[in-house]
């Protein structure tokens, strides 16, 4: 039976009860038809993210170091000592200085977009916004021509569509996947043009990173333009999403925030934690290692359910409520440890000028009620495919 509910469970737009259920009576799960662990309290699940000697990112073992496709030699799956070094060499390229500098940017866009749909009374906050926006950010980023944008969303959106409900993620299906194959073709035509022409781009700034002679190989900048697109991508989406779903369902929430507009900062936290874009993350368990009372074998895939331990009730109080004050810092919905998203200042900063724009054009926000809401198709990603909304100028 439990394993019927994960199964289904993830195709609503409200698991956090089933979750809840999995805290309380079987926080360690094994799932015989996906051959999984699952893990719900939010110190075990924070353990899994974090310590990387007992749970590898390696889905390939110890070939990945040497792997020969972009995923398998992203930073997302790797461990030190090689992790370190990739990250300590993108992060290079895209600093927090680099970040802070497409402000301007982001704003002209929301600008740009919102000027589109004003006049109309009505928009729908994920193909009208919250997927524009952050495919414009991040091709510009890669200096990719304002032409090939919409292939990029189509990629990601067959990316994420891959982890979907019920299924283990296979990393020979996934790198086989005509989208996978036909968007590393892409990036790496790029990435040969900026070698042989380097530009004033991220892809060029991520050739020439270097630190005491290491530089970055081919297939480790084409894995980071995959990771960037794909995660980038969809966390912003869906983290402005996710807020306006909030936002409508509290309409003092809107109101509070327009009077005080210091607080959305916080608010955004409060979004990752109650609605976070990520609901879970896998691992592999490189030894035996035990959690809340059972004992996971070496080589077995895990389950880290992030959704589950953002509502943790022995973190945070009351934790099934959306709460404006809620002191923040504490939720995984970024990651933890040193996977912890190289992206998450950038998704805030998309996040923060998107939802002020919002805030400071329209006094109130509606959803459509008569348009049921249908929830993205990954258990990874947590979203919702649609979100009509109605507002009045302000």
């Amino acid at each position: 039976m439990l394993a019927v509910s994960l199964n289904t469970v993830q195709r609503e737009l409200d698991p956090f009860p089933f979750y809840r259920a999995m805290r309380e009576t079987n926080p360690v799960y094994f799932d015989p038809s996906r051959r999984n662990w699952n893990v719900f309290r939010y110190e075990d699940v924070q353990q899994v993210l974090s310590d990387f000697k007992s749970f590898s990112s390696q889905f390939r073992g110890e070939s990945d170091a040497n792997a020969d496709e972009p995923f398998s030699a992203s930073m997302i799956s790797t461990d030190p000592p090689r992790h370190r070094q990739l990250r300590n060499l993108v992060t290079q390229a895209f600093t927090p200085n680099a970040v802070d500098a497409l402000a301007p940017r982001i704003k002209t866009l929301v600008q740009e977009y919102l000027d589109r749909v004003t006049p109309t009374g009505q928009m729908d906050v994920i193909r009208d916004f919250g997927e524009p926006l952050p495919v414009t950010v991040i091709a510009e980023m890669l200096g990719v021509p304002a032409a090939d944008r919409e292939q990029f969303k189509r990629w990601s959106d067959a990316v994420v569509s891959m982890a979907s409900f019920g299924e283990n993620v296979d990393i020979e299906q996934f790198t086989g996947n005509s989208a996978v194959l036909e968007m590393s073709a892409y990036f790496f035509e790029m990435i040969e043009q900026r070698t042989n022409a380097p530009q004033d781009d991220l892809i060029s700034r991520l050739l020439a990173a270097n630190i005491e002679g290491e530089h970055l190989g081919l297939i480790e900048v084409l894995g980071f333009c995959v990771l960037l697109l794909v995660a980038g991508n969809e966390t912003t989406t869906n983290l402005i999403g996710n807020a306006l779903l909030c936002f409508t369902e509290q309409p003092e929430v809107w109101s509070r925030l327009r009077q005080h507009p210091e607080l959305l900062p916080q608010a955004i936290e409060e979004v990752l934690r109650y609605r976070a874009p990520v609901q879970s993350m896998f691992r592999v368990a490189a030894t035996d290692v035990s959690l809340s009372g059972e004992t996971i074998p070496r080589g077995a895939r895990v389950v880290a359910w992030i959704g589950s331990a953002n509502h943790d009730e022995k973190q945070f109080a009351d934790a099934e409520r959306f709460d404006l004050e809620r002191a923040p810092g504490r939720h995984l919905a970024f990651g933890h440890g040193i996977h912890y998203c190289l992206g998450a200042p950038l998704a805030r900063l998309e996040a923060r000028l998107a939802l002020a724009a919002l805030l400071e054009r329209f006094s109130s926000v509606e959803r459509v009620l008569d348009v049921e809401l249908e929830r993205l198709p990954s258990m990874i990603v947590y979203g919702v495919k649609s979100l009509p909304i109605t507002f009045t100028r302000g």
